[in-house]
């Protein structure tokens, strides 16, 4: 396993689309544990393939520190109602800027054993779902934004 380098914005591969993956290679299972390496290295809640330079569509996602989702050719079956917040990416280092998304999602995935399953979330899940299943199409959360970017921690600086 090994920490891999995030690409960031302005970087070409970002704005790719990715490709579907037929079968979990040996090569595969290492770019999943070593983007869940990556992520969590960063204090990051999701993380694309793309993000690390690989145009295939996997996506790994832990918002909760406990319930870790490996996502192989994901895809949304159902989202509804909306949530409007602060959203950053590790892409986009130190900026954050408001975003709406759904605030629930179903989506269905396969793991690392190719066995497909079905995820639901509501919050910061199914954002971080929309989040990474956008970065598996070149779009970025900067392309959603509402208003401008801003300096992650500004807010706080202002109040103090």
């Amino acid at each position: 396993m090994a920490i891999r380098n995030i690409r960031e914005l302005g970087d070409e591969i970002l704005r790719k689309n990715c490709r579907e993956v037929k079968e979990v290679t040996p090569r595969i299972r290492e770019l999943i544990q070593d983007m869940y390496e990556t992520m969590y290295e960063a204090q990051g809640v999701g993380l694309a393939a793309p993000q690390v330079g690989i145009l295939k569509r996997i996506v790994v996602i832990d918002v909760d520190g406990e319930h870790p989702y490996t996502m192989i050719n994901p895809r949304i079956l159902e989202s509804r109602d909306t949530q409007t917040g602060s959203e950053g990416c590790l892409s986009v280092p130190g900026k954050a800027g408001i975003v709406t998304r759904p605030n629930y999602v179903k989506a269905e995935a396969w793991n690392e054993n190719m066995e497909r399953y079905e995820v639901e979330g509501e919050g910061l899940l199914a954002r971080a779902i929309c989040h990474e299943l956008d970065h598996l199409d070149g779009v970025m959360y900067v392309d959603k934004v509402e208003g401008e970017l801003y300096d992650v921690g500004a807010a706080e600086d202002d109040e103090e």
